[in-house]
Order: C-alpha cells, then structure tokens, then sequence
C-alpha cells in the first residue's frame, strides 16, 4: 500500500517522464543562433522548461523584439522536431506509469507542451493508453498557474488533497501549491535541486527507481 493513497497522479512531461531537457535547452539557444538573437546560458533554457513555448522564449530571450517571437517558435521547432521521435523516457517511467495504471490510480499529465506536441510525443513512446486526462499549456493557463490541476482535477473527480502532482520544475511546485495539491519533486531534470528543495515537496526523487519506492513503501 501506498503511505497515502491518492487517487489521482498528474506528472509533468518533459524532463519528468520524458529525458527531453538538454534537447529543449539546445533546441532554444540554436533558434537564438538562427535569428543572431543573444543565446542564454544553460541555466536560463532550462529554467523557462515547462512554461507555454512562446512565454518560455520571451522569458529566455527578454530583449528579443515581440516580432521575433514568431520566428524564434518557428527555429526551435525546427531544432526539436528533428530530435523529437527519438528521445527517451526515463528508465522505469513507462514501468511505474503502467504499475499505477494497473494498481487503479487515476493518471494524467500536465505540461507546457502544446496539444499536437503532446499527441506525438504519446504516440511515439506508446504512453497514451495510461492516461486518463491531460492538459497543455496551449489549452488553458500556463504553469504555475493553478488551472491545469484545476481542470483535470474537475474533469476526474479527484479532491484536492487526494491529488499529487509530480514535477521536475519549480513551475510545477507552484502550480502545485497553487492548486492546494501535494507534490514531489523530480532532480533528474531542468531544475536545480537546491530550487526544488527550497519549495518544500513532500519529496525529492533521484529517479524513478526512487520514486517508486517512495510511492509504495512510503515517504
């Protein structure tokens, strides 16, 4: 059993379940090269993962002109694309997800991909049969605000404090906390641990080894 049993798991994608952050990271310094627009570091890509595509390049990009925002939407999706159906999930993500399918939890995912980015992105790993709801961040607010959890919480049933939501961002903490809903933390992605920390999950997991430990022996 479960140390508490939530009804409803909602996970972030991308650097969460899926391995992406250094393709995403990479993909929006190149489009910055592309347009001869300033290319932030490392730690400022990986920082906007998780927000709407285009909020995230202008917050990666503050002194981009907003007629460059277009363009710069355009090159990155040039550069993901071209990685996009060959990057992994996390080993043992596609066995916890179908474990906690099959156990009866209700499943979603929540994520600042777009609907059509989603789509592929299930098709490719074979994910979608898992999955209750999900939500995007072309869909309804971005994170952290608290609507993605709101609605798919509405659309499911689920209570608040019967809802856990598991992230690799502090987007996804705050939109936790945001939502009244429990949360874990994911290090193995875009955020730094220090970050995630400082906001005070339920938890901090390495991978999901860990996370699945932690979900059926208890925190």
């Amino acid at each position: 059993m479960m140390a508490k049993h939530y009804d409803l798991i909602v996970f972030d994608w991308d650097g969460t379940l899926m391995d992406s952050t250094s393709v995403i990271a990479g993909s929006i310094q190149a489009a910055c090269r592309d347009l001869g627009l300033p290319v932030p570091s490392d730690e400022a890509a990986r920082h906007v993962i998780g927000m709407g595509l285009a909020g995230a390049l202008r917050h990666a990009v503050p002194d981009a002109p907003e007629s460059m925002v277009e363009p710069l939407v355009e090159r990155y999706r040039h550069h993901f694309l071209a990685q996009d159906e060959v990057i992994p999930l996390f080993a043992g993500a596609r066995e916890l997800i179908a474990e906690l399918h099959g156990a009866g939890r209700g499943l979603a995912v929540a994520t600042g991909k777009s609907r059509a980015g989603l789509s592929r992105a299930m098709r490719a790993t074979g994910m979608q049969q898992y999955f209750h709801s999900s939500r995007t961040a072309d869909e309804t607010f971005s994170k952290p605000h608290p609507a993605m959890l709101l609605e798919i919480m509405d659309e499911l049933g689920a209570a608040p404090e019967r809802t856990l939501m598991v992230g690799d961002t502090t987007h996804d903490l705050l939109m936790a906390r945001n939502a009244g809903v429990d949360a874990a933390g994911m290090t193995h992605g875009a955020h730094p641990e220090d970050q995630l920390r400082a906001l005070q999950p339920l938890a901090l997991l390495g991978d999901f080894a860990a996370l699945r430990e932690w979900f059926w022996l208890g925190a």
